[in-house]
């Protein structure tokens, strides 16, 4: 598994990759999302990870971490996950948070803990998922975690 950043072409091949996995799609393309998917042998998505950081670079917003349920139950995930957090770190983050409402057991493995809604809207508000949760109405239904790092 190769691990490289989303750009140019891939982002294209990472919407659909997304929507299969029921994923949020708002603002991969801005400037503040980093994402990187991992590949398989033919160049093809077989993951993702991403994050956005706070305008004050302390908290980062976890997103787009998906497997391709061909390779699942590998530890793809969890590697996915723990590279985007250690990007996060290099950045200058100091606590991670995301959205999840079916993923919890294996948010918890990675040391996550269920967190304030309301709180983590409140240090990531200029984030594009927060954005769109508040103005869809979806951020209400939302379930919420986080972690140092």
């Amino acid at each position: 598994m190769e691990i490289v950043e989303c750009a140019g072409d891939l982002l294209s091949d990472l919407r659909e990759f997304l929507s299969a996995a029921d994923l949020t799609l708002s603002g991969l393309d801005a400037p503040g999302v980093r994402l990187w998917v991992a590949l398989d042998e033919g160049d093809r998505i077989i993951g993702s990870t991403g994050f956005e950081l706070s305008g004050d670079g302390r908290h980062a917003l976890i997103r787009s971490v998906a497997v391709d349920p061909a390779h699942r139950s590998r530890g793809m995930g969890g590697d996915l996950a723990r590279f985007a957090l250690v990007r996060a770190t290099d950045a200058g983050a100091r606590t991670a948070w995301l959205f999840s409402r079916r993923s919890g057991p294996f948010w918890r493995s990675l040391g996550f803990s269920p967190a304030e809604r309301d709180a983590l809207a409140e240090v990531l508000a200029a984030t594009q998922q927060v954005r769109l949760f508040r103005r869809t109405g979806q951020l209400a239904t939302e379930i919420a975690w986080s972690r140092s790092l």
